[in-house]
């Protein structure tokens, strides 16, 4: 049997909109991160206390898994969202070092579209024809507000190429570890599975850790990296949960804010530290795509049929 939401699409949509804000401001804290680590460590370092945050948490409200449960888990599907989540996150990390945040996050955003179009597939969800013309909207509005950046990216070899190339196949990978995460919502709450995700994932990458380099760490750095690992609990927890609530295709739509998130930021932090990160300029052009972006995802998150739940 597939996986059926609850039918509670506000909190589906509030928890949607909390991780796109975390998403977005995410590549800023991870280029700064990176002037100080390998993607190795760092990564290492979000899932292992990612997974103690949450198991901490979880054991105080007596909510860790039970063993019962445990043994009847999918433990083939469990392993796909280990190893496509755990795949995503260093490849996203090695496209994002050898490009920008702003061109990382345009091309990642291939992620939550093919989610979107898994669950079309896969879950057998709708779109209505006001949907459909949504998408319609948003991928215009995409063109219009990155058209000097994929212009930019056409037009690039080398290294800025691989690592875009890198980033599309990040973004695939999280689309399967998607997908895979809301079929185990069956059997587990989404926050139990996500204590397994990061413990299987800090598995995965503690031979490739090198500990002894966050020593040599400034206070700057360390803050990044604190915050990096608690938007890793934070965001994907949200994220985990809006599916429990809400269709995989209509999350997916609310996702595709985050880019907008991402250049705003950059914007922000370019103006307020000039030395630490470079500031985005956006033509009037963009700014007119940014506004069909956002009427296109919200055109297909809250264009929902007669017949869905509303609670």
């Amino acid at each position: 049997m597939l996986h059926q939401s609850s039918g509670k699409w506000r909190l589906g949509l509030a928890l949607s909109l909390v991780t796109v804000v975390l998403w977005g401001v995410l590549p800023i804290a991870l280029t700064v991160t990176l002037q100080a680590l390998d993607v190795y460590t760092v990564t290492w370092f979000r899932f292992l206390f990612s997974f103690a945050i949450l198991a901490v948490y979880l054991a105080g409200k007596k909510q860790l898994p039970p063993l019962d449960k445990l043994r009847s888990m999918p433990f083939g599907l469990l392993a796909i969202a280990i190893i496509f989540l755990a795949l995503n996150y260093i490849l996203y990390l090695q496209g994002l070092a050898l490009t920008a945040p702003a061109n990382a996050q345009v091309l990642i955003q291939l992620a939550p579209v093919l989610m979107g179009l898994g669950g079309l597939v896969i879950f057998k969800e709708r779109y209505t024809l006001g949907q459909w013309v949504g998408v319609g909207v948003l991928t215009l509005g995409f063109v219009l507000f990155f058209n000097e950046r994929l212009s930019n990216l056409i037009a690039a070899k080398g290294q800025y190429l691989l690592g875009s190339g890198i980033i599309v196949i990040a973004a695939a990978a999280w689309a399967i570890y998607a997908l895979a995460q809301k079929q185990l919502l069956q059997k587990l709450p989404s926050s139990n599975i996500m204590l397994l995700i990061y413990g299987g994932c800090g598995l995965l990458f503690t031979p490739f850790a090198q500990p002894q380099s966050l020593l040599t760490m400034s206070p700057l750095h360390w803050g990044m990296l604190l915050f990096c690992t608690l938007n890793t609990v934070v965001a994907y927890g949200s994220f985990a949960e809006a599916l429990e609530h809400w269709e995989a295709s209509r999350v997916s739509a609310v996702l595709a804010l985050a880019p907008i998130v991402t250049l705003i930021s950059v914007w922000a932090v370019g103006w307020l530290t000039p030395n630490l990160i470079a500031t985005e300029k956006i033509t009037i052009l963009g700014v007119f795509g940014a506004v069909l972006v956002v009427g296109g995802s919200i055109a297909i998150a809250l264009g929902k049929k007669s017949s869905t739940v509303d609670s």
